[in-house]
């Protein structure tokens, strides 16, 4: 089956090239010592499940879902409904996210920001910065364990945590070896994007004490949330199911324990 992932970051690096990338440091340096808000300390402060929900407007395997969608008024009915943080994808091209959505989004949010992207350069971790993210997503599977390591690294130096995503046991000990704020389980296979939530159960039971893991993709049901808390996960990211919803306020009641 066709690569999707590499197909992404391929685009991405050549857009990547695009850039102004000396006035972007410049900017981004000059807002190094603004601390945002901990995702980390939320999700360990919270009694409940935490919900990560997403402002995401398409997919590659599911096309366009909420192209509509406004990304102001869908961040503050998140964070009312009780979101713990809020994920913003600013992948253009397959997602059709933006920096200004993740600009607007800060605007109303006060809850933590993920910023959701394939991350392969650090002029990204800049782009996060200057636009008001306070948390950056890491991909083992794009990216060697060097550059993991530097980017890890880099955004700490930012003053931004990082959610490093895995998808296997192998990728799961890597992450643990760099020691990540958050390790996020992701249920979908990104060369296929079939999904199965048995993902995030089988590598829990290799977690240790600090480490902080949440679920990733395929989280629809209030069983499925039961599921992954009976097994010690602390937080879920849910997308499609949000922006999909004919009532946001229900699905979230339904979604939040």
């Amino acid at each position: 089956m066709h690569n999707i992932l590499m197909e992404i970051i391929s685009k991405k690096k050549e857009d990547l090239k695009l850039l102004n990338r000396d006035q972007i440091h410049e900017k981004a340096v000059k807002l190094k010592d603004r601390k945002g808000a901990s995702l980390r300390e939320c999700l360990l402060k919270s009694s409940s499940i935490g919900v990560i929900s997403e402002i995401k407007k398409a997919s590659p395997s599911k096309g366009n879902l909420n192209l509509d969608l406004n990304v102001e008024e869908t961040a503050k009915l998140y964070e009312e409904s009780g979101a713990l943080g809020v994920s913003v994808l600013t992948e253009e091209r397959y997602f059709k996210g933006s920096y200004n959505d993740l600009e607007k989004a800060r605007k109303v949010l006060t809850v933590p920001i993920l910023n959701k992207d394939f991350f392969v350069d650090k002029i990204q971790i800049d782009l996060c910065k200057i636009y008001g993210g306070d948390v950056i997503l890491l991909i083992l599977k794009a990216l060697t364990q060097e550059e993991a390591k530097e980017m890890l690294e880099y955004a700490h130096y930012m003053n931004l945590e990082v959610l490093m995503e895995v998808h296997d046991e192998e990728e799961l000990f890597r992450a643990k070896e760099l020691k990540p704020d958050i390790i996020g389980v992701n249920n979908r296979n990104l060369e296929t994007f079939n999904v199965a939530l048995d993902t995030t159960i089988g590598l829990s039971k290799y977690m240790e004490e600090g480490e902080l893991i949440i679920s990733e993709s395929g989280i629809k049901t209030r069983e499925d949330v039961e599921k992954l808390k009976s097994h010690g996960i602390k937080g879920i990211l849910v997308g499609e199911t949000f922006v999909t919803s004919r009532n946001l306020k229900e699905t979230f009641k339904e979604l939040k324990l």
